[in-house]
Formats: C-alpha cells, structure tokens, sequence
C-alpha cells in the first residue's frame, strides 16, 4: 500500500475526525459562556477526543517502542495538564490556591492505586499471576515517593511560612529538585536501564493477532503525532470548558473544594488509564506501571515547577501541603506500593487492595 493510499484511508477513520471536530467545537465555545445542550456536547467531545487520543498515542507506541511510548502519552497529557491548572490559577485568587496541589494529589491516587490496581486486576484474571520488572517498576515508585513528600508533604512541615506554603526560596527549590529528578528518571528509563521497563518476555503470551504486526510507516507516525497533540488540547480544553459546570455543582452540592481537582484529574487522566488498561488486557503489564507511574512522575516534576514560575504573576498564596488525612493515604500507598512491586509479581488481592484505597481517596474527598 502506498504511502498517500495509507494516510487517505486514516483520514477516512473517526480516530482522525473525531479529534478535528472536538477541537473545532472547543474554538467555538472558547469564551464563552455554555447552556446546559452546549456542555453535553463539549462532554461528548471530551470522551471522543479522549479515545482517539489513546488510538494515536498506542500508534505512536508501536513505532517508538517501549519505554519511550507510555513516555510519549506520560509527558503529552501533563504538558497541557499544566496549562489547564494555570489557566484556572489565573485570575482566581485565594479560591484557587488549592487547585495545584489538588489535581497533583488526585493524580498521584489515581494513577498509584486506580490504574494499577485494575492493570493488577486485568493481568492476574487472564493468569492467575501478574508478572513485571522489579527493578523498573520499583525505581518508578521510588521516584513517585520522593517527588510527592517532597512537594505536597514537606510544605505542611516547614516553620519558614504560616500555613501549608514554601517560601519563595523553598518553592524553588523544590521546582529545581523536582525537575532534576524527572530528568534523571527519564534518562534511566529511556537510555541506561531501559531493560528495566521493557515488558517481561513471559508477557505477550496472549496478545492478540496484532502482537507481531509491522509497525506504522514513518508518515503514518508523523500523522498520529499530530492527531494526538490535537486530541490532547481538545482533551484539556474541553475539560477547562466543562470546568465551571462542574465547580457550580461541587459548589451547590456542598461538596469540598478538592473534589473539582478529583473531577479534573480524571478527566486529563482517561487517555492514560485507558491506554494502561488495554495493555494489561494484552499481558503487558510492565506498560502498564510504566504508563501509572509516568503519569504520576510527570505531574509532580513537571507540574510543580511550572507552577512554581507561575506564581511570579498569578495572584494569590500557593497551597501545597496535604491535611493530615491526605498525607495517611498517601503513607499507605506508598507502603502498599512497595509491597507490590517488589516481588515482581501480583495476583488479585494486591489489585483489590490498590482498589480499596482508590475507593478510601474518592468517598473520603466527597466526605472529608
């Protein structure tokens, strides 16, 4: 098949349209203000936008290989993840101070405990056993710990600031430490021990008939790069959209503030969760946690500096230190997590668990 016959029949499936369209839809309703049809149809969007997203980033996979894939859908969605959690700061003042440390909180839950734990869940049904790198998936954790004391831990601590904030010298810091880690991580995982986050051989075993298919010509891999960025900002400017809708209903249902960054993590989050659940539906677990603790890395060590240089002009104090309930959970995970991954090997009751303290995260954010 020739080159232009390949990229036309792409262009003929909804993968490709179904991006354009969300974004033209997001270019119209920029600005302005949406009755209730208008944000069914921005959800809509939102949902489609997110399934090509997933379709394109596993396009791009293929190609790339692992770990480099689940890195490409990893740092993608948290770049613009950045963007959406700026763009609700700017001119919010003290009623938006939280935001940051919410959606980095949510996300670090959701992808410790809600995407590993059903990626657990998926591999152990098919067999039994759930295997994968030890070693990469523990440095993974690792790296997840130390970004998450050091930046939503840390601030409740420190005696230089009243209240859960760094000073200025400590917010820095912590943005310089945090960025220097992600980097260091990325190094590790992409060229010195990118053994370590390759799927086990004993993986693969039930894959599929497109285990062994041909990866996607160099066009066709430009193509879904450039769809995927498109479904992206579709994802999080639809997101962004639907945001006011969702804090007006937070608001009028008495709910905490932490719940919007819950909503909003979620949502910027569905590419990933989708991607790692058909992963681990294909016995590739070890994509799986690369794609859950990637996801976690990048939004602390990308994230938190980003904001960090945001806060020169946003207006209003920089919440990032966690109440007492949020640091337990995330003792516990942390604890859990380790006991996990070490063995190299999981069966259902370590995915359950994972998922009981996804279920503790959510209710207790609704009843605090």
């Amino acid at each position: 098949m020739s080159t232009g016959t390949a990229t036309a029949g792409l262009a003929r499936r909804w993968t490709t349209w179904v991006p354009i369209a969300a974004a033209v839809a997001l270019a119209f309703a920029w600005g302005r203000e949406l009755p209730g049809p208008g944000v069914a149809v921005i959800g809509f969007c939102l949902l489609g936008a997110v399934l090509a997203a997933v379709h394109h980033a596993e396009v791009v996979a293929h190609r790339v290989g692992e770990p480099f894939g689940s890195l490409v859908l990893a740092v993608a969605v948290t770049v613009i993840e950045v963007g959406l959690i700026v763009t609700l700061m700017a001119g919010g003042g003290e009623k938006t101070s939280t935001y940051a440390r919410d959606t980095v909180f949510a996300a670090v839950m959701i992808t410790c405990n809600g995407i590993v734990g059903l990626s657990v869940l998926l591999g152990a049904l098919r067999n039994r056993v759930a295997v994968f790198n030890a070693e990469g998936a523990g440095a993974a954790l690792a790296t997840v710990c130390t970004l998450a004391t050091m930046t939503l831990v840390l601030p409740t601590f420190t005696t230089s600031q009243p209240g859960s904030e760094f000073t200025g010298a400590q917010l820095a810091f912590a943005a310089i430490a945090s960025l220097c880690v992600y980097a260091l991580f990325v190094t590790v995982q992409t060229v010195r021990h990118r053994d370590y986050f390759l799927p086990m051989p004993t993986e693969g075993r039930s894959e599929g008939p497109d285990q062994h298919a041909p990866p996607p010509s160099e066009s066709q891999t430009w193509w879904s790069i450039g769809l995927l960025l498109v479904a992206l900002v579709a994802v999080v400017g639809n997101a962004k959209l639907v945001s006011p809708t969702i804090e007006d209903g937070v608001k009028s249902a008495g709910l905490p503030k932490a719940v919007v960054g819950v909503v909003i993590a979620l949502m910027v989050l569905a590419p990933e969760t989708l991607a790692a659940l058909r992963a681990a539906r294909r016995d590739r677990l070890q994509t799986s946690l690369n794609l859950a603790y990637g996801s976690a890395i990048a939004s602390i060590g990308l994230t938190i500096p980003a904001i960090a240089l945001a806060s020169i002009w946003l207006s209003g104090p920089l919440v990032l230190g966690e109440d007492a309930t949020h640091m337990v959970l995330l003792t516990l995970t942390a604890v859990v997590s380790v006991l996990t991954v070490v063995p190299g090997r999981a069966t259902l009751l370590q995915g359950g668990v994972h998922m009981a303290l996804f279920a503790a995260f959510v209710f207790l954010s609704f009843s605090p």
